[in-house]
């Protein structure tokens, strides 16, 4: 008998039991590329929304997003980036500043000491940021309204990620139709290479304590459920509508 007589056919179950381990060998890693790339998010495996350059309409407000490339909806790359950490510029004599630029780590107190260092206190502050780190942004709020200042956005200025819950801190919030507020996904605790059920626990934290402070600031929680949809990696856009019915917009006190 020859040798290749002696060779047996694989077993079919033995076959199965392969293309479930390779299946399951590749999904782990494309879990651990998904928590390396967007701080612990699983990837995401649907269609791929939109550039966030198309026009936005109701219903359809999901679009793709980086933080570092971020342009209002409808408008062409900027040729100038954001900068990468808030800078604070004193406009309007004194009664208005404006935070440009994403929020990074430690910003919240660092923009809190240097507004409070001013000679002359703000009135409202002007947010154009692709947002950053959602604990500084909680911080640097909490600072606004407890100093009572205003908050706005100027035609054309963004305000994604964690920035509006700066804007949401605003004792009075102005938001014109060409501004832009989106909400996606955040990731609350420390960059790790755990796969990304190990930090359920400190995701949880984080979320209840936006929404506490959400409805703190008078904003509707149920704008989480935007959020909590929508992967890092894209951006859900407010419409004004929906503006209106969470309470970013208000109206301004009569004196």
């Amino acid at each position: 008998m020859s040798t290749a007589e002696n060779v047996k056919p694989r077993n079919p179950i033995a076959r199965v039991l392969g293309g479930i381990l390779f299946f399951q060998i590749l999904l782990g890693g494309l879990l651990f590329w998904g928590d390396l790339r967007n701080g612990l998010s699983l990837p995401g495996f649907g269609p791929r929304a939109p550039s966030l350059t198309e026009p936005i309409r109701p219903g359809d407000q999901t679009r793709r997003y980086r933080e570092d490339r971020a342009p209002s909806p409808g408008q062409p790359m900027p040729d100038t980036a954001l900068p990468d950490r808030l800078v604070l510029t004193v406009v309007e004599a004194g009664q208005t500043v404006l935070l440009e630029g994403s929020i990074a780590g430690g910003d919240g107190a660092r923009i809190a000491k240097d507004i409070a260092a001013l000679p002359q206190q703000p009135q409202r502050i002007i947010l154009n940021s692709p947002g950053g780190s959602v604990s500084d942004a909680l911080e640097l709020g909490r600072f606004i309204r407890a100093e009572g200042i205003e908050t706005r956005m100027r035609e054309g200025d963004i305000c994604y990620s964690a920035c509006p819950y700066v804007l949401a801190a605003g004792t009075v919030r102005d938001i014109p139709e060409g501004g832009s507020v989106g909400v996606h996904q955040h990731y609350f605790g420390q960059s790790t290479l755990l796969p990304a059920f190990v930090a359920v626990e400190d995701i949880q934290r984080g979320q209840g304590e936006v929404m506490g402070y959400l409805d703190d600031m008078g904003i509707d929680p149920l704008v989480m459920r935007h959020a909590l949809i929508t992967p890092p990696d894209e951006i859900y856009v407010l419409v004004p509508a929906e503006l209106r019915e969470y309470g970013f917009i208000t109206e301004p006190q009569e004196s």
